[in-house]
């Protein structure tokens, strides 16, 4: 049975990771801002609804490829922390825009946002990075089944992960007012997302996966 300590170490990995700004929470905050928080609620519906289909298919996918090829983990990990280095990158590079610095979006139908919210999930290389780099370090084949570890462990990313992007998307409009008016705020918060993001890469890189 997997241990406390490891799935509040899991739990804490999926926070720094949902509090990373991504493809997911641009999307939401523009949404929220040019449509109001109806639609941004209807987007977010899509992107929970995105959560669940990458937690299914990698919790099915990571048992078969611990059955079949074991060190097809360490080769995850590796690809994930190169991912995770380049996202860093990325935020601080010179020219780097805030993911608060919204986009203009125009309106669509209810349907059409939920659709949007959901691809925009689905195609989002972070969440599907975690799933695959991140979550596998985390099971324990010691620990029982390999399909129910993935599904607790890809649940507890799905709560943690849809509750801080409800969590921006209520508040999109405050926080964008907000970095309107202290931009030197929208840089320290890309560098300070850039720093969160390589140090989860080297802690990928250097850690053992658990019951190795």
């Amino acid at each position: 049975m997997m241990t406390t300590s490891t799935l509040l170490v899991f739990a804490g990995a999926a926070l720094l990771m949902a509090l990373t700004p991504g493809p997911n929470m641009i999307y939401l905050v523009s949404r929220s801002l040019c449509q109001g928080r109806a639609a941004g609620i209807t987007s977010w519906l899509g992107v929970v609804v995105g959560f669940t289909v990458h937690m299914v298919c990698a919790a099915v996918g990571l048992t078969a490829l611990f059955l079949a090829v074991p060190l097809g983990y360490e080769l995850l990990k590796f690809a994930g922390a190169l991912y995770l280095l380049w996202l860093a990158w990325q935020a601080v590079r010179p020219g780097a825009r805030s993911p608060f610095e919204a986009r203009d979006l125009p309106p669509e139908p209810a349907r059409k946002l939920f659709v949007m919210g959901l691809l925009t999930s689905i195609l989002n290389p972070k969440v599907a990075i975690f799933y695959l780099s991140v979550l596998p370090q985390f099971i324990s084949p010691q620990a029982g089944s390999v399909l129910a570890q993935s599904l607790l462990l890809g649940g507890t990313q799905i709560v943690i992960g849809s509750s801080v992007n409800l969590a921006v998307t209520l508040s999109a409009a405050g926080i964008a007012s907000w970095f309107a008016r202290n931009r030197f705020w929208l840089a320290v918060q890309r560098y300070v997302m850039g720093l969160v993001l390589g140090a989860l890469a080297f802690r990928l890189l250097s850690q053992q996966r658990s019951g190795t």
